[in-house]
């Protein structure tokens, strides 16, 4: 008898008659796959686009292909170099500030030189993109329709940190909605935007979203952020201000999921200061049916693959067969 039967059964008879029951009952192998935006995830557990590159960069260090998909570094129409390395990001209490500035190589050399090798990772790929107009996403969308390899794409309408772009739309719903609309038009993926949380009522965006065609909703985006160094009274960051994610923003993303995922029929995926398999679930039973992990890449690569690891233990010693009945089964508290 192993040790965690022997702790089981302590109480007597009973309770080893308990522990033999629950040992009965627990599934071998629970079933993580989750079906998002027409495209079947192994797992719910998704690298967030920004943390990781474009794949490769974290290939030596990981199994990619065995989480549920990657989400890759947002691309432009151009080329972008970015703000001083030096003055990118900075360390908060419980996370992160940053103003990156959409650094990447333009959608062009993405295409040539990024996308054969995140091909050779075996994992699903989404591929973010973002512009300046509708224009931009439309046609990014139109040219990305037709290279074998992504999954679906994600458009971020949300980053801090692109001038002239980025909450410029995802803070208004007829101007998001607009974006959907062109860019369902242009392509034959699932796309999904990826929602900013700087806004008065993010459901609505939603709702506009969906009636405009997205398939899924990812949110959120970081939250708009400001860090001063008190000797120089100069901002810290290059760019002024940025963008706050890590696992101080994690109550509060899990609320506008809950909001959102009742507001809205299409899948939710849930991002935003996931640090383990708990704080995924607590998206997941808020209604989200993926979840993306980021911030807490830099602290640790590997912390997908424990995510994924966590929840499956968890659904294992609960008996839980299927990830699919634990989205949106939160139960709220009678208030009044």
């Amino acid at each position: 008898m192993g040790a965690g039967m022997r702790a089981e059964c302590r109480g007597g008879p009973r309770s080893v008659a308990i522990a033999m029951e629950r040992r009965r009952l627990r599934p071998p192998n629970p079933d993580l796959e989750v079906e998002l935006a027409g495209v079947t995830l192994k797992n719910p557990v998704l690298l967030a686009s920004g943390c990781f590159g474009f794949g490769p960069e974290l290939a030596a260090l990981d199994r990619l292909h065995e989480l549920g998909g990657l989400v890759l570094k947002t691309i432009t129409p151009e080329p972008r170099s970015g703000y001083p390395p030096a003055q990118r990001t900075v360390e908060t209490p419980s996370g992160m500030v940053n103003a990156i500035g959409v650094e990447n190589p333009g959608l062009e050399a993405f295409i040539k030189e990024k996308l054969p090798g995140v091909r050779e990772l075996g994992a699903t790929i989404i591929v973010s993109i973002a512009g300046y107009s509708t224009d931009d996403f439309a046609r990014m969308a139109a040219r990305l329709d037709a290279e074998p390899g992504i999954a679906a794409l994600e458009l971020n309408v949300s980053s801090p940190n692109l001038p002239g772009g980025g909450m410029i739309f995802g803070t208004d719903a007829s101007l998001c909605a607009e974006v959907m609309r062109e860019v369902k038009r242009a392509t034959r993926l699932p796309i999904i935007p990826k929602l900013t949380p700087n806004v008065t009522d993010i459901a609505s965006i939603a709702r506009a979203c969906e009636e405009a065609g997205a398939d899924a909703i990812s949110l959120i985006n970081t939250f708009s952020a400001m860090c001063i160094d008190i000797e120089t009274r100069r901002p810290i960051l290059a760019a002024n201000f940025g963008g706050l994610s890590g696992p101080a923003i994690r109550p509060a993303a899990v609320l506008r999921v809950f909001q959102v995922a009742r507001a809205v029929r299409i899948p939710v995926i849930g991002v935003g200061g996931i640090w383990d398999w708990r704080d995924a679930l607590e998206f997941i039973i808020a209604g989200a049916t993926a979840v993306q992990v980021g911030t807490a890449l830099f602290y640790d690569p590997r912390r997908g693959h424990k995510v994924v690891a966590g929840i499956r233990r968890f659904m294992r010693e609960r008996g839980i067969a299927s990830i699919k009945t634990l989205v949106g089964s939160v139960a709220l508290n009678p208030v009044g």
